[in-house]
């Protein structure tokens, strides 16, 4: 058996919880479990003293020269470097410093790039995102969406999917939609980029033919004033429930409550939120958009429709509530799916990239080039 590693893991935690927040905060767990060691770098962490974040520039300054003194002190600690990096300003701040410093300090560094906005981010700013990714000594994409992205830019990945807790997220007794009023769900982040919007309008559709029908959107956001509004605007108050942030280990439950998850994001690229819905037994109806169509297929492990289309996604919704044995075949699809995301699958396939990482000839060639 090899022996336990030494990993720095570089990413967000929770709160607030979200897609890369929870995977790294799961990533850690599992990696311990395994018995390795494992330093946890937060890129969130909370600004000291509190009132920094009121002042933009200073928060920026207070929150990222202690994090490179901590890379750098642990870069001399750990045997390796696994980086959750996202687009944008979280790119430049945060995962391009762990390349340089890892170099200087001879560390190998394994990129673990995420995020549905990587095409256009790549695009604008591929002059300086690219010569820091060839200089990782690997990188990885939970999709083969992204896969095909980074390829068009050059850039060799490797897929190791998303971590799905199959024990957490399992699926209950289900009885057939149609029996009882329709229970939707949607568990995005109140923000531009998911679109709750439509899927409040898919579901005044929806309740023009089952006005039992609930919904529940679990999430936090700078936009849950606006979808408040919104919603009492098309007479949904008495049928929507806001939650607020809930934390991962208590999706289950909403899961479990739910017949139908809406999926209504503008761009995504391999979301967590599906999975667990998939791996609870729910019937999932998704917008298509970027890694969507890589990860579920229509018609046969969800329904899928055009982004910005409450007409389509409510559609879909009735055709589901119409016809039962085709939930009943998504839902049983979805649950063989998600098998490959669990952690005894996806184990070998990072331990694999470590274990290559730290060849000593591979970690040569990587620093001359």
């Amino acid at each position: 058996m090899p022996a336990p590693l030494r990993i720095g893991l570089v990413g967000p935690l929770p709160p607030p919880s979200g897609g890369m927040a929870n995977q790294t905060l799961q990533l850690a767990g599992l990696l311990k479990a395994d018995g390795h060691s494992v330093t946890t770098i937060q890129i969130n962490a909370p600004y000291r003293p509190a009132w920094v974040a009121g002042v933009p520039m200073l928060r920026a300054l207070a929150r990222l020269l202690p994090y490179l003194v901590l890379l750098w002190r642990t870069a001399g600690q750990v045997q390796l470097f696994h980086v959750m990096a996202n687009s944008g300003w979280s790119w430049h701040l945060f995962a391009a410093p762990v390349i340089w410093i890892a170099r200087l300090r001879g560390c190998p560094v394994v990129i673990n790039y995420r995020g549905g906005e990587a095409d256009s981010f790549m695009r604008r700013q591929q002059q300086w995102v690219r010569p820091s990714l060839l200089r990782a000594d690997a990188v990885i994409v939970p999709s083969g969406f992204l896969h095909a992205v980074f390829s068009r830019y050059g850039v060799d990945t490797q897929v190791v999917p998303n971590i799905v807790n199959l024990e957490r997220f399992s699926a209950a007794p289900a009885a057939p939609l149609g029996d009882a009023p329709l229970r939707l769900l949607v568990a995005r982040n109140l923000e531009d980029l998911y679109d709750n919007a439509t899927a409040l309008r898919a579901f005044a559709i929806v309740r023009k033919q089952h006005p039992q029908a609930r919904l529940t959107i679990a999430g936090s956001g700078p936009l849950r004033a606006d979808l408040e509004r919104l919603t009492a605007e098309l007479g949904l108050a008495d049928a929507v429930t806001f939650t607020g942030r809930v934390d991962n280990a208590d999706m289950a439950a909403l899961y479990q409550g739910a017949d139908i998850m809406l999926n209504p994001s503008l761009i995504d690229n391999t979301p967590n939120s599906v999975l667990e819905a998939l791996a609870s037994g729910v019937a999932v109806v998704s917008t298509n958009v970027g890694g969507v169509p890589y990860l579920v297929e229509d018609g046969r492990t969800a329904l899928l429709v055009p982004p910005a289309a409450p007409d389509a996604m409510a559609a879909a919704v009735l055709r589901l509530a119409s016809e039962p044995a085709l939930a009943a075949g998504l839902r049983q699809a979805g649950r063989q799916l998600v098998q490959q995301f669990n952690w005894t699958s996806v184990r070998p396939r990072l331990l694999g990239v470590y274990h290559a990482v730290l060849q000593p000839r591979h970690f040569k060639e990587a620093s001359a080039s």
